[in-house]
């Protein structure tokens, strides 16, 4: 048994383990569709890998640039990026180290999911 399969058995044992549907649950159906557009949308991509966490879902290529936190009738998206942006869809940022941003957006309906924000 590998190092990875022991502690995915442990975090099992130990009531740890939480899926997309967990975060899912108990929200609004605009939620799950602007969840399912989100991953469909960044697949496109390439690679993507889903982490699941207790409050969060966490999105990872080679390294982890987003998580999405569901609430009831939306999600907050942040991203990381090694830039500040602003404008009016960012509802915060903050600097995380010298050349890291963490950005925070509220998607609120599937379009929010649009050519400006996958891009």
């Amino acid at each position: 048994m590998s190092n990875d399969e022991l502690i995915l058995l442990l975090f099992q044992f130990i009531g740890m383990n939480y899926t997309e549907t967990d975060h899912l649950k108990g929200k609004e159906p605009v939620v799950t569709k602007m969840y399912e557009r989100l991953i469909n949308e960044l697949k496109k991509f390439g690679d993507l890998k889903i982490e699941t966490h207790k409050t969060s879902i966490h999105l990872v290529n080679r390294f982890g640039f987003a998580g999405v936190y569901t609430r009831k009738n939306y999600i907050n998206l942040e991203f990381h990026l090694s830039h500040k942006l602003t404008g009016d869809r960012i509802r915060k940022v903050e600097q995380a180290s010298a050349n890291r941003y963490h950005h925070t957006i509220k998607l609120s309906s599937e379009k929010d999911i649009d050519k400006e924000l996958i891009s």
